[in-house]
């Protein structure tokens, strides 16, 4: 599977949002912060054994840093483009590994957030799209080509912002991936790698 650069589909909606900005800021007179960027880190854990050729499969958990940037249409209304970096994952069946897989996922949600801006305390919830490039597919034993296609599906994700000043805040929140893809051995399915993990994470943002 082609390999995406680390965070390179976030840098793309950051920059679209960024420039929006002046002209949100000519509207209201520059009272309003639209756009909000999180810096965190995340533990990803499987909540799912996909079957691979025959065999019970366990994908382990891994940590990665992530980077959200969220454009707010309005104080409770926004748009989020969310990645993480890739990380590794090792693949086991029968208490024996069998080798492993670089993941990155990376998706675009709609949040509502609860209360107003100068709530110490802001809740959120949203909902989405996401897709997950694997890669690095270490060889069977037998030397056979392993392939796991890109996963897509939806994302629901719930969280909490804790204001500390007008500008910085800390965040935490998690995050649920329906994800589905084929597993292929020399180009023939061998099975579906349905995952579903979950993402909790932790992170520092600021508004501009």
């Amino acid at each position: 599977m082609s390999r995406i650069p680390p965070l390179t589909r976030i840098l793309v909606p950051a920059a679209l949002a960024l420039a929006i900005v002046p002209a949100a800021f000519a509207q209201d007179g520059g009272a309003d912060k639209r756009v909000s960027i999180v810096g965190g880190y995340s533990m990803v854990e499987p909540t799912r054994n996909p079957e691979i050729a025959g065999a019970r499969t366990g994908f382990d958990g891994e940590g990665t840093a992530t980077l959200g940037v969220t454009y707010h249409i309005t104080d409770n209304w926004g748009i989020e483009a969310w990645a993480a970096d890739s990380y590794g994952q090792r693949v086991n069946a029968g208490g024996a590994k069998l080798g492993s897989v670089d993941a990155q996922p990376y998706s675009i949600s709609g949040q509502y957030r609860f209360g107003t801006p100068e709530s110490t305390v802001r809740p959120f919830v949203g909902l989405g799209y996401h897709e997950t490039n694997y890669d690095s597919e270490t060889p069977t034993a037998a030397g056979q080509r392993v392939g796991i296609e890109t996963a897509k599906g939806a994302v629901a994700t719930v969280g909490m912002d804790v204001n500390i000043t007008p500008t910085w805040f800390a965040r935490a929140d998690a995050r649920y991936f329906q994800s589905d893809s084929d597993v292929r051995i020399d180009g023939v399915k061998a099975g579906d790698a349905k995952l579903d993990p979950v993402v909790v994470g932790v992170g520092i943002g600021a508004r501009f």
